[in-house]
């Protein structure tokens, strides 16, 4: 038992005036099958050695005893559950209709009922993904009044806009998924951190430096890095395109958090203009890697873009790769680059 506080006031267990305490006490209950343990908060009389619970202490015994069940089977909690609404900043009555369930259903879970295995996966789902959220507030939109789904539409885009770099960085491992040949990879596991930091390095270092540019420079220094201590810089996997060498993913690894580019339009057409983050420092690059994107710095640095593709179509590794398939790292001797 641990004393709260202590007050002097009528004790109903004894209807004397004394100091009640207030006091938590680790129960054990069975619930639903299962034996668990909670926090309880009751009054304390000394005189009886008798506890007793007023009208919020039954209603908060109940919710903790019900939370620790939750936590037991691997559900949301109360303050789980109240959290991923308030999230949205959606009130219970609207959060119940947008879920398409009864209207005072999360009313009852965050204060009372326990939710079921169907109810907890899909409010899991909402908290994971923003997007998701987006779409079931779209439906329902006629059952809402149109300031209050502007009001939720704008928290969710702003948890869209949270959770986007996630996004796009789950979508590019899936993508790598398949890829474990190390003839593939470089031998080396894709590091999305050391990307970003290669980009921003060579937006600091080349003048004008775009898409196209950019993703043979990548090309190139995981090559130049196998050849020499063999294994890549990023574990990026290259395709040999029309233009040359491009990484998978390459339209989500431009768009990562820690990634900046301006767009610029030459008539109906448009291209990608790298510039370094405000504030760039280098925090997974080893040495040797550095010294990688250097070499490649001074040996392609000056290329225009016609240059750096025409070079590129020179390379062993792109003439002797089918158009369209993976370009191996077993190539990376044959580079032109020592």
């Amino acid at each position: 038992m641990k004393v709260l506080n202590s007050e002097f006031e009528l004790c109903l267990c004894c209807m004397e005036k004394h100091n009640v305490d207030t006091v938590e006490v680790k129960e054990k209950q069975i619930y639903k099958g299962m034996e668990v343990e909670f926090t309880a908060i009751y009054e304390y009389c000394s005189n009886t050695n008798d506890y007793l619970e007023n009208e919020d202490m039954i209603r908060s015994n109940s919710l903790a005893l019900r939370d620790s069940y939750r936590m037991s089977a691997g559900l949301l909690t109360s303050t789980d559950i109240k959290n991923i609404r308030e999230k949205y900043g959606i009130s219970q009555k609207d959060f119940s209709e947008v879920l398409g369930w009864g209207m005072a259903t999360i009313t009852r879970y965050e204060n009372s009922q326990v939710q079921d295995r169907a109810h907890d996966d899909i409010l899991r789902k909402i908290d994971s993904d923003p997007k998701w959220f987006l779409d079931m507030l779209e439906r329902a939109r006629s059952r809402l009044s149109r300031k209050a789904f502007l009001k939720y539409q704008r928290k969710a885009r702003e948890q869209f806009t949270i959770r986007k770099n996630q996004y796009l960085v789950d979508a590019i491992y899936a993508t790598y998924a398949g890829f474990s040949d190390g003839y593939m990879t470089g031998f080396m596991e894709l590091d999305l951190d050391k990307v970003v930091e290669a980009i921003n390095y060579f937006a600091r270092n080349v003048r004008s430096l775009y898409k196209v540019k950019l993703m043979k420079k990548l090309w190139y220094c995981d090559m130049l890095h196998c050849k020499r201590h063999g294994k890549s810089i990023t574990g990026l996997v290259y395709v040999a395109l029309p233009m040359g060498a491009v990484p998978e993913g390459h339209e989500q690894i431009v768009r990562l958090d820690g990634v900046k580019f301006d767009v610029v339009r030459y008539g109906a057409a448009e291209a990608y203009k790298f510039r370094p983050v405000e504030g760039f420092e280098i925090r997974k690059l080893s040495n040797s890697e550095i010294e990688t994107l250097d070499k490649v710095i001074s040996e392609l640095g000056d290329l225009n873009t016609r240059e750096i593709i025409d070079r590129m179509h020179q390379e062993d590794a792109y003439k002797l790769t089918e158009l369209y398939d993976i370009i191996p790292y077993s190539y990376a001797k044959q580079l032109s680059i020592d």
